[in-house]
């Protein structure tokens, strides 16, 4: 027992997602239709990719792209092409995929160029990249998926408009964040010190078969196919074959972490007394409501139980892909991002709040008001 609460002790957002998975329980104890509104398909959909990426990381697959990074001379150059990488990368794949292939790549190019002193703001960065990247598709995040699936008036394109300023206001904002953070030496110089090992001949058929599950993942997030679970199992049985060692590194903390969360958020989103509540409270006031109730289930959870008292869809699908700037838990994106990072850094969990805080805030308080005079421009 003192074990286990020296363990939650150290990983804090493991602690906060029981805690809420337990209050929910207690406010909305379990139904007949519990397990049908816990979201299966993304908790599945992210044990593949963490298998994927453990794959990845072994047989070092990710090589090129850290090959490309280390030819920057600059930390400047180096920090804008893996933001950057990621806002872009966020539109097409998500933004959780897109943290969980760039942050890893993040802290080796730094640690090997002598740098780590950047790469708490530099991922904190990334992870706005990620949240404001991804608003511009509707399959750039969860909640986007979910809206866009809903409003069926919605075109592509015309989805698309009506996120174009937030994104292009967020590019430019992230490059002023860059030049911020190295304004004492903008040409500050990085020299890599360690070569990314070679690839083994041997182990050639691993990383195709990585690089080919890597494409069925992103196959299954990209179509939306209702064959997901097939996908997994093909997942684990290739992953079997190739490397079964590979199932010890998974970071199964990080779906478990995600588990309580939707626990907690179906508990709520099942309760008549609150759903009653918010008939009443939310219509008029989506971008704040969505903002505000995003930092107790986060934003997925929150489109979704906000979404039938919605009269304004513009207003929460804004604060939706605002709220991820408040807090960790305001995007379960961010919460990958903590994790793949205390786990390089054991106990600096709270130096990455409070960094991440930080930096998101400063960004929240300068697109907060913009984001919500752009929510007044109807969809429909």
């Amino acid at each position: 027992m003192k074990k286990l609460f020296v363990f939650l002790k150290k990983d804090i957002m493991l602690s906060v997602s029981l805690l809420a998975a337990i209050a929910g329980l207690i406010i909305t104890p379990p139904g007949a239709d519990f397990f049908s509104r816990i979201d299966w398909r993304t908790l599945g959909t992210l044990l593949m990719m963490l298998c994927v990426l453990e794959g990845f990381k072994k047989e070092n697959v990710l090589r090129p792209l850290e090959n490309l990074g280390s030819k920057l001379s600059s930390v400047t150059a180096l920090s804008l092409f893996l933001i950057f990488g990621v806002f872009f990368t966020s539109m097409f794949v998500t933004n959780d995929v897109s943290l969980i292939i760039f942050v890893p790549l993040t802290i080796l190019l730094f640690k090997s160029g002598e740098r780590e002193k950047y790469i708490l703001p530099v991922i904190s960065m990334e992870n706005i990249a990620a949240i404001r990247g991804s608003l511009l598709t509707p399959f750039g995040s969860p909640q986007n998926l979910f809206l866009y699936g809903q409003a069926k008036e919605i075109g592509f394109l015309h989805f698309m408009l009506h996120m174009l300023p937030l994104s292009v206001m967020s590019a430019v904002l992230l490059v002023a964040f860059v030049l911020v953070l190295y304004r004492r030496n903008i040409r500050e110089r990085i020299i890599f010190t360690h070569e990314s090992p070679s690839w083994k001949q041997d182990r050639r058929p691993q990383r195709i078969t990585y690089t080919a599950l890597f494409v069925l993942v992103m196959t299954v997030i990209i179509t939306r196919t209702g064959l997901w679970w097939a996908a997994l199992i093909a997942v684990i049985a290739a992953v079997f074959i190739a490397d079964r060692k590979i199932f010890l590194r998974v970071d199964y903390v990080l779906i478990v972490t995600f588990l309580c969360f939707f626990v907690f958020s179906s508990s709520i989103a099942g309760n008549e007394k609150i759903s009653a509540f918010l008939t009443l409270r939310v219509a008029g006031r989506e971008y704040w409501w969505a903002i505000g109730l995003s930092q107790i289930i986060s934003n997925v959870p929150a489109s979704i139980v906000l979404y039938p008292f919605t009269e304004n869809f513009s207003g929460l699908i804004y604060g939706a892909d605002t709220a991820g700037l408040c807090s960790l838990i305001g995007s379960l994106a961010s919460v990958i991002n903590y994790r793949i990072y205390v786990r390089e850094y054991p106990g600096n969990g709270r130096k990455f709040v409070k960094t991440f805080t930080l930096v998101s805030w400063a960004f929240f308080i300068i697109v907060v008001i913009p984001g919500f005079l752009l929510s007044r421009w109807k969809f429909f």
